[in-house]
């Protein structure tokens, strides 16, 4: 079992190193902020709230780049900000729209257009970095369970992703403590890695499918059933097994706050085990925020 800890701990280590943000005072608010673009203006960006959030910075001048909604339709406010910005150079706004991919696009425009030298390195990745916690219930259909007991579960997990060129791709390592009950005398702890595929991928909603490729599961339980002549039969055992289980899951990720309310309905079906006659319920409900 110390190792199960040990390396818990060691991955949420790695995973607490994230990159640095800076901290910049808008209209009176602090907000920190990541950098996009650096050059003779600069574009910031972060998720606040659930809702990406853009800035434009020339000179010591930062300023928000909106667009509000009245009566159903959008303001587009930042077009006038970003004219405003670079009316010492003008550029075409017409097509601009307020996303990190278009408003990347026109910074770099005119940073190369007031500064023939200027250059900018698109990066190849970025990752990102999650980390949460969830609890929820399960009958664990992949061991012996007589009479279909639902028990407690808790957990941890860190989820890592890159934010370019795999934004619907995510690798998660996700530890679990299953409870036994006074009906049922069963725990279980497992260290697992995952693999989540992002279906729908906006701001404010992931929708994914899951599967559990790799388990280190360790096991103990004193359990009294009935074997095939129907006599009492009693499984008094510990001990730990690494699976491979390809086991599938769904669930979503609601933004709230400063991060991320999730549901997760865990090991629908799984490949490389066996399982009871039981329909499998294995559900959670957790919160995680960004690491970075």
């Amino acid at each position: 079992m110390k190792s199960f800890y040990l390396l818990l701990i060691c991955l949420l280590c790695c995973g607490l190193s994230g990159t640095a943000q800076e901290t910049f005072t808008v209209e009176g608010r602090s907000y920190t902020l990541k950098t996009e673009v650096s050059g003779p203006i600069t574009l910031l960006w972060n998720t606040i709230d659930g809702e990406y959030r853009y800035f434009s910075k020339k000179g010591p001048t930062i300023v928000e780049l909106k667009n509000t909604r009245t009566d159903g339709r959008y303001q587009e406010e930042y077009k006038a900000t970003l004219q405003s910005q670079t009316a010492d150079s003008p550029m075409d706004v017409s097509d601009v729209k307020l996303t990190r991919p278009s408003l990347k696009k026109f910074f770099v425009a005119y940073n190369k257009k007031v500064d023939p030298n200027y250059a900018f390195e698109e990066p190849s990745i970025a990752l990102k970095m999650r980390l949460g916690a969830f609890a929820g219930g399960t009958n664990y259909v992949y061991f012996v369970n007589p009479d279909n007991t639902i028990i407690p579960q808790v957990g941890i997990e860190w989820e890592l992703f890159d934010e370019v060129k795999l934004r619907r791709h995510a690798l998660v390592v996700q530890f679990r403590q299953l409870f036994g009950t006074s009906d049922y005398d069963f725990s279980s702890s497992q260290l697992s890695l995952n693999y989540r595929f992002k279906v729908i991928k906006t701001s404010g909603f992931d929708l994914f499918i899951s599967n559990k490729f790799a388990n280190l599961v360790y096991i103990s339980q004193d359990i009294v059933t009935e074997d095939p002549a129907g006599m009492p039969l009693s499984i008094g055992d510990s001990g730990s097994e690494f699976q491979a289980p390809f086991a599938f899951g769904i669930g979503a990720d609601i933004a709230l706050g400063n991060g991320y309310l999730t549901f997760a309905y865990n090991d629908i079906v799984a490949l490389n085990l066996d399982s009871s006659d039981e329909f499998p319920v294995d559900i959670t409900v957790g919160y995680k925020f960004n690491l970075q």
